[in-house]
């Protein structure tokens, strides 16, 4: 019976380290030739164009950009469900309960200067959302300069009808303004990361209560060194122009579905939000998405691919339209296997700086974020070991992008859990979930994330991993989940590795044995647990021999993590 297993697992892996040199190459064949960049970046420049927030021109105008393309490509309206026909897409709509806002115009100038200081053709940014307009023509005030923001002593201040300006976020003085009668508030706020001392004309977008009275706009660094500046040298009189459109209207979100041939109702979830005005943040996801999607239904139609699960395309709001789509329908949110954020994807980042990363679910990096890997600027979350997210997706997913990095001279990395895009609803309700951005990106957020800082080579990249990655889960089949195993047998064995020469490292340099032996452990139950998912990748039911093959793998990495464990021990001995 031993030698008969010794037998089984030397044929098993020999077959496995066969296979799994290439499980992927017929879709990488398929992406690489079909993915046409320019594609999504002409809907990039398109979407770019405009301020978006939903329910406005621009959103909507953007909805309806993708709209055309799937028309184009073959997908047909869904009447009733997605059962209708192989591709299909339906625009969702529904009313708001608030206004929408779009801004139009502004300008500030210091009086008795001929051009204004800063204006909304340079810093489309420098009207937070939500701001009201200015009377018809602007307004003309003094301009009060404070360099501490003291409550107490604010309130003493005769700030009737005067413009509050402060080197702080706005939000700061609002109520202070309002209750003191000022009209308008001048704020600053820039994160060291977006370097504003180099990049001094850019502002990052904010926002604002609705229905203030008090109006209020956002400074670059250069416009608030130049107001600093006067203000010091004496009284400074300012004319403020603000123009913006408040009013009813209706959210909408796009989705397209490629329909399975064996378990439709299993699938595979893209997510691109459309809000915000960057064009790397995030008009880059919307046209990545947007060509991923065309080349799909390509791709169907001429019968290259045969999805034997579901795949689905989201176009929204962030965070809120994947959290819908995950909510209102308990029967197809069972359905979701998978989930990934397209946000951020196409960052030139000679320009930008940072590099593609992949947010991982979240593994033991994100409590103990030690030697290589690191966070972002966005910084950590609160994660904990009952947070912990084991499963194939992230080694399945990094490995698939490492491959095209390889093949196409790209960057690749990635970082801890952190949150705060699409991703996080999946998590939030138990479905794997991964994102692919860019960070730190010196422009992020900022009037200068314009159509000059995205790559069409970036996003191509993106999609063609994104979309090799999804087609081979769709249709994954025995040898696709034994392949994995391999895959992440051999992630699993490498990262205990180097969590072990940490411990070691941080045991000799005092550290407490039992903590860093406690690391270890919970790397391998991670893990161990993580393999065990991979039972559900195929098609079809799990088979005897993907079983054998977690297995065998499991029993190896808690082999090897015995090994480590009595070697620290020794250590601290």
């Amino acid at each position: 019976m031993i030698m008969k297993t010794k037998i089984l697992f030397l044929l098993l892996f020999a077959g496995v380290a066969c296979y799994a040199q290439n499980p992927t190459d017929g879709y990488f064949k398929l992406t690489r030739a079909g993915f046409q960049e320019k594609n999504a970046y002409e809907t990039t420049a398109f979407v770019e164009k405009y301020f978006r927030v939903p329910g406005n021109t621009g959103f909507n105008a953007s909805i309806h950009y993708v709209e055309n393309i799937l028309k184009k490509a073959g997908f047909v309206q869904q009447k009733q469900n997605e059962a209708e026909a192989p591709l299909t897409y339906r625009i969702e709509k529904r009313a708001m309960k608030n206004n929408t806002w779009e801004p139009v115009d502004a300008s500030i100038a210091i009086v008795g200067e001929t051009q204004p200081f800063i204006s909304y053709q340079t810093n489309r940014n420098m009207i937070p959302i939500n701001c009201g307009s200015t009377p018809a023509g602007g307004v003309t005030a003094n301009v009060v300069y404070l360099e501490k923001i003291i409550p107490a002593e604010i309130e003493k201040m005769d700030l009737k009808g005067k413009i509050l300006f402060s080197e702080n976020n706005p939000s700061r003085l609002l109520q202070i303004a309002a209750k003191a009668g000022a009209i308008g508030v001048l704020g600053y706020s820039m994160p060291k990361y977006t370097q504003p001392e180099i990049h001094q004309t850019s502002i990052q977008f904010g926002s604002m209560k609705a229905n203030s009275d008090v109006w209020t706009l956002l400074l670059s660094y250069a416009a608030k060194e130049k107001l600093k500046a006067a203000c010091l040298k004496g009284e400074t009189k300012l004319k403020v122009n603000i123009q913006t459109k408040i009013y009813p209207s209706e959210e909408l979100t796009i989705i397209a579905n490629v329909r399975g041939s064996i378990n439709p109702a299993e699938r595979f979830v893209f997510s691109a939000h459309v809000q915000e005005p960057g064009a790397n943040d995030n008009a880059s996801g919307v046209g990545t998405l947007a060509e991923m999607a065309r080349l799909t239904a390509e791709l169907y139609q001429v019968k290259k691919i045969n999805p034997k699960r579901s795949l689905t395309f989201l176009w929204g709001d962030e965070i809120v339209s994947t959290r819908r789509y995950i909510m209102e329908d308990t029967t197809r949110a069972k359905g979701i296997l998978w989930g990934m954020s397209l946000d951020m994807v196409g960052e030139d980042t000679k320009k930008t700086g940072g590099s593609f990363l992949i947010e991982k679910m979240p593994d033991p990096s994100a409590i103990w974020t030690r030697g290589t890997d690191k966070h972002t600027e966005w910084g950590a979350g609160d994660v904990g070991e009952k947070d912990l997210f084991p499963h194939y997706f992230n080694d399945f997913i990094f490995d698939i992008c490492k491959t095209q990095g390889k093949f196409a001279n790209w960057t690749v990395n990635y970082n801890p859990f952190e949150g705060g895009s699409d991703h996080t609803p999946f998590l939030q309700h138990k479905i794997p979930g991964l994102l692919m951005w860019h960070f730190t990106d010196v422009f992020y957020h900022t009037d200068n994330d314009r159509i000059d800082k995205v790559s069409p080579t970036e996003m191509r990249n993106v999609g063609i991993s994104a979309l090799t990655a999804a087609y081979t889960l769709i249709s994954a089949d025995e040898n696709t989940a034994i392949a994995t195993v391999s895959q992440v047998k051999a992630d699993a064995l490498t990262r205990l590795k180097t969590e072990f020469e940490l411990s070691k490292k941080a045991i000799a340099g005092g550290k407490a044995a039992n903590n860093e032996k406690h690391i270890i452990e919970v790397w391998c139950k991670w893990y161990v647990d993580a393999l065990a998912t991979i039972g559900k990748m195929p098609v079809k039911a799990e088979t005897t021999k993907v079983g054998s093959a977690i297995k065998f793998a499991t029993n190896e990495i808690e082999k090897q993590t015995e090994v480590y464990l009595g070697e620290l021990k020794q250590v601290n001995d």
